[in-house]
């Protein structure tokens, strides 16, 4: 499936009337340049999964940190890694 698509399904299948009031999914950019992704897991079934951080630094234009707190996964990056963030939130909710 589609990687927006897989996205789009997921926040619909969270939407229950109250959720979406309070909770969401966020994409952004980034003035260094780059994305960031916030995507609330609060009240989902993700809320007390575990998470590894993922940590690249591979200098200015090579670059991408994800990670959960306060109730979201975040992920930013480098101009180039959009999808790469949204894959790893994908690959996390599949495990």
């Amino acid at each position: 499936m589609d990687t927006l698509k897989w996205l789009e399904n997921w926040y619909s299948s969270m939407c229950d009337g109250e959720w979406e009031n309070y909770y969401g999914v966020k994409i952004d950019t980034l003035d260094n340049p780059g994305w960031i992704v916030e995507i609330d897991i609060v009240d989902t079934p993700l809320e007390e999964k575990q998470f590894d951080s993922i940590v690249i630094d591979n200098g200015e234009n090579d670059w991408v940190n994800c990670k959960v707190e306060n109730g979201k996964f975040v992920g930013a990056g480098d101009k180039g890694k959009l999808f790469y963030i949204i894959e790893s939130f994908i690959s996390w909710c599949k495990l």
